[in-house]
């Protein structure tokens, strides 16, 4: 066996020159090498076959690994967080929160939410941030739709300017010193809680009304199911777990929905994945791709790299939306070269959701505005938390006649009456 020496230091240049940094290396050192990131040795693993064995020995070759800030930060009661029976358990209880039967319960509020906000955008006699305005509209989506929360505009419009702080510390060093991205991050996460207990609680107090059953309400009553009643720190770990859940990624993937949509009408999740991928800690040593993986280390498999090497995918730098039609399917020949959500056992649980949301968000796109690229070249991307536009893509919206550029004020009564 050769065991795997080839290192480098990723930290440092990785916001920098991103994806094609990475590339480099692969090309250079190939689909197994060694690096670091936050200060730790890690292994970054890429290809089908690889990112197989790593998904599918959860529990007995490898076991998930958050890098400490963000085990920290996310919670000890969180699904990411758990392992082995508490994960498969909680996995069942978070399950019905994106079952077919509540997706469609949340889809008439989440319409409303999104056109909403376009309405919003299209009014707006400047160019806007796409990426600051995507994270606002999937924070007001988990906010009113997912949790049920009736908080004041104003108090959630501070609660997202914490909640950004909460997710721009989310994978920083995990050194808790004055002035440290840890300490921000740990500051912002006690004033989230604080707002999220309050709301839960008022929550919990008014439930006439009513017309479908939250998240939230699925949560607390699956857990009862279950036989354990959640305690006040489960349900907030809970909210602040789906609300990161239903965050980040999905404002990136929406960002990066309209960016192709200026250059192109489809095809968002294979050439701009969310993440990078996944992190596994090794629980015993095995092979893969002819090195010796040690127990004890990190692993990382890149999802945005095997989707770059796939063999499935023909042309894989073209832009090409047929390969996914019925007659091509190509993200359907073979099960790992396809993975924008994960596998495994810890398969994206909101993925459903996600889906639903982009898609909404494409047909209100395609119907009610219309929108182009308020600069002269398209932006850098950036891959860290999540992949991103540097300057955030500053686009200018239009809507399609008169009536698209009036706010309706009665949009936020309609989030809670009878659908």
């Amino acid at each position: 066996m050769v065991t795997v020496i080839l290192t480098m230091n990723l930290s440092a240049r990785f916001t920098v020159q991103g994806s094609g940094f990475q590339s480099s290396r692969r090309e250079k050192y190939g689909n197994v090498f060694k690096t670091h990131l936050l200060g730790r040795p890690l292994i970054r693993v890429t290809g089908a076959e690889n990112v197989r064995k790593i998904l599918m020995g959860e529990h007995h070759l490898v076991s998930t690994e958050w890098p400490r800030s963000t085990r920290m930060l996310l919670g000890p009661n969180t699904v990411a967080n758990s392992i082995g029976d508490i994960h498969r358990n909680k996995r069942k209880v978070f399950s019905k929160i994106f079952s077919h039967e509540a997706l469609e319960s949340y889809l008439p509020k989440i319409q409303l939410v999104i056109q909403d906000t376009l309405r919003a955008w299209s009014s707006h006699p400047e160019a806007i941030n796409v990426y600051q305005e995507a994270q606002k509209l999937t924070f007001r989506m988990a906010i009113r739709v997912l949790l049920g929360f009736s908080i004041p505009e104003e108090d959630l419009g501070h609660l997202f300017e914490v909640y950004q702080q909460f997710v721009e510390n989310v994978f920083s060093l995990p050194v808790d010193l004055p002035f440290s991205g840890y300490r921000r991050g740990i500051q912002a996460r006690q004033t989230l809680q604080k707002g999220l207990e309050k709301a839960i609680r008022e929550k919990l107090q008014c439930t006439q009304g009513k017309d479908y059953s939250d998240a939230l309400d699925i949560l607390i009553e699956s857990s009862k199911e279950h036989g354990k009643e959640m305690t006040m720190q489960e349900l907030k770990d809970g909210t602040l777990e789906l609300i990161f859940a239903a965050y980040a990624t999905t404002a990136s993937a929406s960002t990066s929905l309209i960016m192709q949509l200026l250059k192109h009408p489809a095809e968002v999740m294979r050439l701009f994945t969310p993440i990078s991928g996944g992190y596994r800690t090794v629980l015993q040593t095995f092979e893969l791709d002819g090195f010796q993986i040690p127990k004890g280390w990190s692993v990382m498999y890149s999802i945005r790299d095997t989707h770059d090497t796939a063999p499935v995918f023909k042309d894989v730098n073209v832009f090409d939306p047929d390969r996914f039609g019925q007659a091509r399917s190509e993200d359907k020949d073979g099960r790992f070269h396809y993975l924008p959500f994960g596998g495994g056992v810890r398969t994206c649980l909101g993925k459903h959701l996600a889906k639903l949301f982009l898609k909404v968000l494409a047909v209100e796109l395609a119907s009610t505005s219309r929108f182009e690229l308020a600069t002269r070249t398209f932006p850098r991307i950036t891959l860290v938390p999540v992949l991103h536009p540097v300057d955030g893509l500053s686009v200018k919206f239009f809507g399609l006649d008169s009536n698209q550029n009036k706010i309706l004020p009665e949009t936020e009564a309609m989030l809670s009456a009878t659908v």
